[in-house]
Formats: structure tokens, sequence, C-alpha cells
């Protein structure tokens, strides 16, 4: 099996496993032979890809908020993880100026309840924390953030993607270090995959769009994006959390995962190569009063490179390309056997990291 073959038997805890990347990320993990326990709300889109793939029969699947830290704990207690990937948050720019205190709830406290969790549970051993490449300063420049450039933040979404950086630091240096629990944050750009049905994400939009024979309607064509494939970050949340097992002092750190500077790319470039890949659809400008957004962002990734011999697999027209076949497979045959092409796109992503000799994709016996 692939990653060290350090999931396998495991007991892994998913917050946020209901959503686009939980989903992923639990069917990815059941492959590796873990024992997955998902804590989430209820999915948020219908369809969702949790629902249609069948997973609340797959895993252990627990109803909570990560906000409720006294029923959180009880289940981190009953369950027992080994790895813990916190993934909950409210993960949208402008949900987050419609409903800024339930951000910053769910954003800080929910992470400062799960980090308590994972404190007091004495089977835990590595957590991963994921945050988003908008946890940073943004100042429009023309280079990647590394992961010693400070955090910041102009919308509620980004700034408390900021603070949950800092209270990770926070907790590593006070709590996790002394009792010997690996602690990281994954910072990961903008994700592309089938299974994506949330509102103000660009291939979910487009893919309701040319479902319908609409236009696709965009705010700011020239804003510039790292896109990834879904299964690019998701190999790095598992390789880190893999090595953290068996080296907490070299890898609990905070590690950039994006795609390769020729993959970033303007919105209008990225709904351009859609429509080509489709083979239908159409750019339509909203020229409205929209809530801020960065224009310029993307990520270095030499640190990923260097320590975890990390780097992407996909291309982003590989990407797209996944993509769009999934939602075509869903919208031709329905939920017949798409949890199975789900695993199959697993399985070529795992092939293909592993023709080009990536080493978390090595054989572990």
């Amino acid at each position: 099996m692939v990653f060290k073959n350090n999931y396998k038997n495991k007991n892994v805890l998913i917050t946020g496993a209901t959503g686009f990347k939980g989903t992923w990320l639990s069917i990815w993990l059941q492959r590796l032979g873990a024992n997955v326990i998902g804590y989430s709300l209820e999915p948020a889109t219908n369809p969702s890809m949790f629902n249609i793939c069948n997973l609340e029969d797959k895993i252990t699947n627990i109803i909570g908020d990560v906000r409720d830290y006294n029923f959180l704990l009880t289940q981190f207690q009953k369950h027992k993880p080994d790895i813990v990937f916190h993934l909950a948050a409210q993960p949208l720019v402008r949900q987050s100026y419609k409903c800024p205190i339930e951000t910053y709830e769910t954003n800080i406290m929910g992470t400062v309840n799960l980090l308590e969790a994972a404190k007091n549970t004495d089977s835990v051993k590595s957590v991963v924390v994921v945050t988003t490449d908008k946890c940073y300063e943004n100042k429009e420049w023309p280079y990647g953030y590394r992961e010693n450039d400070s955090m910041g933040g102009y919308d509620p979404y980004s700034s408390s993607k900021g603070c949950v950086e800092l209270i990770v630091s926070a907790y590593r240096n006070s709590f996790f270090n002394e009792r010997g629990i690996a602690l990281s944050t994954a910072r990961a750009g903008n994700v592309i995959g089938g299974g994506d049905w949330a509102e103000d994400r660009l291939i979910p939009d487009f893919v309701r769009a040319v479902t319908k024979d609409k236009s696709i309607r965009i705010r700011n064509p020239y804003a510039t994006r790292p896109w990834q494939h879904v299964l690019e970050p998701l190999s790095g949340y598992l390789w880190i959390g893999a090595l953290m097992l068996d080296n907490r002092e070299t890898y609990s750190s905070a590690w950039n995962f994006g795609p390769k500077d020729s993959d970033v790319l303007t919105v209008e470039d990225i709904l351009k190569s859609a429509i080509d890949v489709w083979g239908k659809g159409t750019i339509e400008i909203d020229k409205g009063d929209n809530p801020h957004e960065a224009n310029l962002l993307k990520l270095d990734i030499s640190k990923v490179n260097t320590y975890l011999k990390w780097r992407p697999v996909y291309t982003v027209n590989k990407a797209l390309e996944y993509t769009i076949k999934w939602y075509e497979h869903y919208y031709v045959n329905g939920n017949k056997n798409i949890y199975e092409y789900t695993l199959r796109q697993i399985e070529d992503y795992e092939k293909e990291a592993k023709k080009q000799g990536l080493t978390w994709s090595e054989e572990n016996d």
C-alpha cells in the first residue's frame, strides 16, 4: 500500500467528512485499509457526493457540530482515533461576509475544540489541520507565499483561517509537543474535482450552468488562482499524516500544497479550458457590485518539494479532464457505480504518481 502503509487498520477521524474534500478523503482512506470515523454536519448540498456514494453505510458517520465541545470529546474518547484530519469549516469567502459570526465560531472555536479533544484523548498520535492559501496576508505580489510569510486575511473567512494557523502553532508549542502528539497545518489552493456542488465555486457553478444550457456568470475573470485536482492536496495531507507517525519532530509544521506555477491560471482561462473539455458552454461577466476577493494568489511549494519529496501529479488540463469525466459519468448514470468510478479515479492517480516516481506512492509491504 502507498503512504508507507501507515493507515492500514488505523482509526482515522475526519471532521467535515460529509463535505466534498472530506468525502474524497474518506473513500481514499477506506482504500488504504483505515477505519474511518466521520464527524460532520449533514451534507450541505443536494446532491452531495457523500450521499450519492452511499458513505453513510461505508464509514462510521457521526452527525455533530465542531462547536459542540462536549459531544466532540465524547466521540473522540468513544472511537479512540489514532489520526485526525480536521476539515470541518465554513469554507466560502462570500458566505463569510453574510455570516461572519458563524464563520468565526466554526473556523476558530471549532478548531480550538478539535485540538482540545485531541489533546485529551490518549489514542491520538497525529493531527492534520486543513486551512487554505487565503490564510496569508495578501499583498498581491507575483510570487508564491511561503510557509513563514505573515498570516492575514481581508475577509472574515480568510482572516479566520489565519487565526487557525496561529492557534495551531500555539497548541503545538504549549501542549502537543510535551504530549508527543504530532500536529501540522496544510494550506492548499483552489481544488477542483467531481462531486462538488457548493455554491459560489467556479467549477460547480460551471457544471450547474452547462447542464441547464445556461451561461456561466463570473465575477472576476482576471483573478488568478492556484488550481489543482482535489487528489493533489489530499495526497499531501495523507503523506504528512503518515510521516508524522514515524517522526513527529521533523514533520510537525505548516505545509503548502499547490500546483506548478504553469497551472496558476485566471478564472477566465480555467473556464475556457473547461468549456473545451466539456464541449459546450458560454461565459457571462457579472458586472454588479461584489464583495472584495483577492486578485492574485499562489503558493510556493519549495518546502514540500524539498522535505516531503511531494509534487503535483496532474497538470491543470489533466485535472479538468478527470473532473469533467466524473460529472459526465454522474449525469449519464446517476448514482449507479459512482463510488466505484471515484475509486478508479483514485487508482489512476496513484498509478500516475508511481509512474512519476513520487515517494508517497511507493509500495510498502
